[in-house]
């Protein structure tokens, strides 16, 4: 939703923008009829910070976003912004022309871009022959301040990579319209990071995105840095990207500077100064730190002696190739755990699956899988979208039923979550949906608990028992789906992307719970901070068929992968060094026009350059002469022009070596 702006303006005046507020919020408050949600806020985002914005399902977080970008108009209080600032938003629900294909309705976002390409090539070729024109310098100064501010040299391939990152490159030439909601989301984010607007607005960006997807996301937000207002339940995409964290609670706004971890600290900190009250929430909080904190530790210090090897074997690589494919080799076996449940034969076996192979069509799912899960194994499952990941869920709960291979199941009882909450009665109140016999006791895990004693520890409220479930949110559906499955005497839980539509308070309350349950877990989920914290197992889907296992944390295993990954492109790049350069010279008869023109035009520069530094050179040994001109002014000048001198005698020295080359063949 951006401003209209012509493109030679946001040009011109966006170097003058660069550390300044973009966007201040003075004294907002926004009531819908008697619901308040802020009341006198103030709001500053400056340009470079990524700010998270944090708080309870319903609290306000959305509406502070829409009064960022000017859509919804506080009831109160004033906001200020450059018309000249560009402002985009990722839309839950974006809109396409009918008629464009992915490829094109990305493409379709660059314009300005591309507009501000073409100038820079004509404006090189105008100032070629009019270099004297100061009017032409400052245009083509601005050009390019702008085209390096969005890295927007090389576009075809932005849009090329992001295509690869974001699993479009397969639907690229079909109409945007036909996908699904997500893959739709997925082309209007890939759009956006590309046209990197002054200011970012993104509501849940890594819903619908997998472990890959939110880790390319990531590095290009720091790579690019973007100005970020963003809302988020990923605690680690919170703490790799913001740099602040802005949480909305009872109506105002609390601002903690850094991460979630430095989040965490300064919570805890100002929980200790309030009332009783707030003693659960504290508790919760100290718990939450105290993993963190002993999970960073153990996780450094294991990573320690694997991260000097990958530094000291990186430096050798050139000069020995083999030691990268060494290292590669010990990479992938610590990746690899096997047989380490100790106690086996006291546990008691759930579920005993041999050979599984599964496909849908052509599509190879799960192939030749075999493993044991025992009563208290608590199992991540993770990979790619699309890799089958709830499709295991499913064979084991008997829905689906193999193409070949076995599951034995034992007796017990499984508990089962999914993203379709098709456990809940929309036509039912909450009191309904927990005391089905009437009554107001329920039994929780073999134990008898009033109903709102109960449903308080999730954040309801007591005049929500006679809400009906229909009347609900999407996130407090969730709460009511995983209270009432929590509430069940089960042996196993299955649970299909739990955290989904879940605020990090509801999050904390269920890992408590998870962490505390006596039985077996596996789940499907992105959540990396999640996975870290309640998994001791994982079940890794890579794509056609096949699936690994590992006792590693995710957050290990996933560094451990992309370590392995730039070993094989060093390897890769390597190998293809001596052939390209052979091939290149191979392909090349004659001095390209660049090449010819620059043999041309250096030398008499290089006699000018060499010139004035012997000028500068003599002012230096004349005292006189750097008392009149100043000796610092000198000194710079003198090392900006031999800076220049070294740069363009290598590229001389370049192209004659080349054109020797040439002339020997």
């Amino acid at each position: 939703m951006a401003q209209e702006y012509s493109l030679l303006e946001r040009v011109s005046e966006m170097p003058q923008r660069e550390n300044l507020a973009l966007i201040d919020l003075f004294n907002i408050k926004k009531q819908y009829d008697i619901k308040l949600l802020l009341d006198d806020v103030d709001f500053h985002l400056a340009e470079g910070e990524r700010i998270a914005v944090v708080g309870q399902n319903g609290c306000g977080k959305s509406t502070l976003m829409q009064i960022v970008i000017g859509s919804e108009q506080p009831t109160e209080g004033r906001r200020i912004t450059d018309q000249s600032v560009q402002i985009e938003m990722l839309a839950q629900q974006p809109r396409f022309e009918p008629s464009l294909s992915v490829r094109e309705a990305i493409v379709n976002e660059l314009t300005e871009l591309q507009a501000a390409k073409k100038r820079f090539e004509e404006l090189s070729v105008e100032i070629a022959t009019r270099h004297d024109d100061p009017a032409l310098q400052r245009e083509l100064s601005a050009v390019t301040a702008y085209l390096d501010h969005h890295n927007a040299w090389s576009l075809d391939d932005k849009v090329e990579r992001v295509l690869q990152e974001f699993k479009l490159k397969e639907y690229e030439n079909r109409l945007v319209v036909t996908l699904s909601g997500g893959e739709q989301r997925r082309v209007a984010l890939a759009s956006l990071i590309l046209k990197k607007p002054d200011v970012l607005l993104l509501d849940e960006p890594t819903n619908h995105l997998d472990v890959y997807m939110v880790k390319f996301l990531e590095d290009i937000l720091l790579k690019e840095k973007f100005t970020l207002l963003f809302i988020s339940h990923d605690r680690h995409f919170i703490d790799t990207i913001a740099t602040r964290v802005l949480e909305v609670d009872n109506r105002k706004l609390i601002s903690y500077n850094g991460g979630y971890r430095d989040y965490l600290e300064q919570k805890e900190l100002r929980m200790q100064n309030l009332q009783k009250e707030h003693e659960n929430l504290l508790r919760m909080l100290k718990q939450e730190e105290a993993w963190l904190a002993q999970g960073v530790r153990a996780r450094a210090k294991r990573n320690q002696g694997r991260k000097a090897r990958v530094y000291e074997l990186r430096d050798q690589a050139k000069s020995n190739p083999t030691l990268i494919h060494k290292l590669r080799i010990e990479l992938e076996r610590e990746k690899k755990h096997f047989n380490r449940e100790e106690g086996v034969a006291r546990k008691k076996m759930l579920f005993d699956i041999e050979n599984l192979y599964y496909k849908i069509g052509d599509k190879k799912l799960i192939e030749g899988f075999t493993t044991r899960i025992l009563q208290k194994d608590k199992i991540a499952i993770v990979g790619y979208n699309g890799s089958g990941k709830s499709t295991l869920l499913k064979l084991m709960l008997g829905r689906l039923k193999p193409t070949s291979g076995v599951i034995k199941q034992g007796e017990f009882e499984i508990g089962y979550f999914d993203q379709h909450r098709e456990m809940l009665d929309d036509s039912k109140s909450l009191l309904e949906t927990f005391c089905p016999n009437g009554g107001d006791i329920i039994e929780v895990q073999g134990r008898n608990m009033h109903v709102f004693g109960y449903l308080k520890s999730f954040l309801f409220p007591q005049e929500f028992l006679d809400k009906k479930v229909g009347m609900l949110s999407g996130g407090e559906k969730n709460r009511v789906a995983l209270a009432l499955l929590l509430s069940k005497k089960v042996d196993c839980l299955i649970l299909d992307e739990p955290t989904n539509d879940l605020d990090i308070q509801t999050i904390n309350i269920l890992e408590e719970n998870l962490i505390n349950f006596p039985g077996a877990i596996l789940f499907v989920s992105h959540d990396r901070y999640f996975i870290d914290k309640i998994a001791s197992k994982l079940f890794i889907f890579k794509g056609n068929g096949m699936v690994e296992e590992s006792y590693q944390s995710y957050t290990e295993y996933l560094e451990i992968e992309e370590e392995i990954k730039e070993l094989e492109a060093l390897e890769s790049e390597i190998k293809a060094q001596k052939p390209a350069a052979e091939k290149r010279v191979k392909k090349q008869t004659k001095l390209s026009y660049k090449d010819q023109r620059d043999l041309e035009l250096l030398p008499p520069r290089i006699d000018e350059l060499e010139a004035k530094i012997d000028e500068l050179n003599a002012c230096l040994a004349n005292p006189k002469c750097y008392q009149e001109r100043g000796l610092t002014p000198i000194t710079e000048e003198l090392a900006k022009v031999q800076e220049e001198y070294e740069s363009i005698s290598e590229r001389y020295l370049e192209i004659l070596e080349l054109q020797e080359e040439l002339e020997g063949e």
